[in-house]
């Protein structure tokens, strides 16, 4: 290669964005040569052909990727290096996370941090009762508070309190042992999932709060830790004080009918409700509808839903029916068990021409 086409480590330095030092680095990792070395003074010549690459591996080492990993991706077709920098990528997130959660234990755990206790529940009622709310939280980077499930303490009850915006899941619980104060935070809802497990086998719960979390302490497993989010949580109480009256209310097998949605076709249907039932109507030719027997009081009405909003919110249903109270084709509709009203499901519907 003619002299003249090569530049000198220094000026391939600043067309790339990378050191002197780091290129000698990257040549001796086999990473980035130089296109030719003097033999007799040693200086190092890269080509203007290497600057892609060059910059390209800057660009990785940016992101934290290990020279290896760097290796692979410089290496590799287009759609291979895109697959290995979103794992790189998704190892970054979850280690992060990991270490997040590792620095709240450890604020939590120390000595001077005040702890305010919060309640005593029974294990595996707080297990159902977390598992039935998370079905309505949400991952939305643009409101990260809907990831979290709302704790509210009072020394009457406990409420769980979830929402993604299309439905609101609402569960009471009476507490064992009752707090001397009212609290309230929103907990991040992946790690009261992951908790979830080792609640359940445990007889008793007791919550408490620091600044940061939430500690669940048992008597014969596992403590857990699950953080708080500081977002402020929707004002679901406003939203429920401002609902119409029920106009309409149903009570189904709950059984039958989420066998019925389960087999329904497509992504939305459409419920008539009458005097006589419950009907779902025709999604087209191929697909007919479905009939089922439904005791109703109050006007008949038509309305529309999400099949991945009212499934989970019947799914979720404490006891053998479930009542729907029905305000309208565009209001929320108020899911719950027909005997046991602790858990409460709010799904919002969509417009007749299905859009959201």
């Amino acid at each position: 290669m003619p002299n003249f086409e090569l530049m000198p480590i220094g000026v391939f330095a600043q067309r790339t964005g990378l050191t002197s030092s780091a290129l000698r680095f990257y040549a001796d990792s086999g990473l980035l040569p130089p296109a030719e070395i003097d033999p007799v003074s040693g200086y190092r010549y890269y080509s203007a052909d290497q600057a892609a690459r060059a910059i390209e591996l800057r660009q990785l080492r940016q992101i934290a990727m290990p020279l290896g990993a760097v290796e692979a991706v410089l290496d590799a077709e287009p759609d291979e290096a895109s697959r290995l920098i979103d794992e790189h990528v998704a190892k970054v997130v979850e280690d992060a996370e990991a270490v997040q959660q590792k620095a709240a234990l450890i604020k939590s755990s120390l000595a001077n941090v005040p702890r305010v206790p919060i309640a005593t529940l029974k294990g595996p009622v707080l297990a159902d009762a977390i598992e039935q709310v998370l079905t309505a939280t949400a991952r939305d980077p643009g409101m990260p508070v809907l990831e979290g499930v709302r704790v509210e303490a009072t020394q009457e009850a406990v409420t769980l309190t979830a929402t993604d915006r299309y439905r609101l899941a609402t569960r009471t619980l009476v507490p064992a042992e009752a707090a001397p104060s009212a609290w309230a935070a929103t907990v991040r809802s992946d790690e009261l999932r992951a908790a979830v497990g080792e609640i359940r086998r445990s007889m008793l719960v007791r919550v408490e709060a620091t600044s940061n979390g939430i500690w669940l302490r048992t008597s014969d497993r596992k403590n857990q830790h699950c953080r708080l989010l500081s977002e402020e949580f929707p004002d679901y109480r406003l939203m429920l004080a401002s609902l119409p009256e029920v106009t309409t209310r149903l009570t189904v097998p709950k059984g039958l009918l989420l066998r019925a949605l389960e087999e329904h076709p497509g992504e939305w249907l459409s419920l008539c409700v009458t005097r006589h039932g419950l009907k779902a109507l025709a999604a087209d030719d191929e697909h007919p509808g479905f009939s089922l027997p439904a005791a109703v009081t109050g006007q008949a009405l038509q309305i529309s839903f999400e099949l991945t909003t009212l499934y989970p919110a019947i799914s979720t249903a404490i006891g053998p029916d479930v009542m729907l109270d029905l305000r309208g084709p565009n209001q929320p509709v108020t899911v719950r068990s027909a005997d046991r009203g602790d858990l409460t499901t709010l799904a919002m519907p969509i417009k007749p021409d299905h859009s959201a």
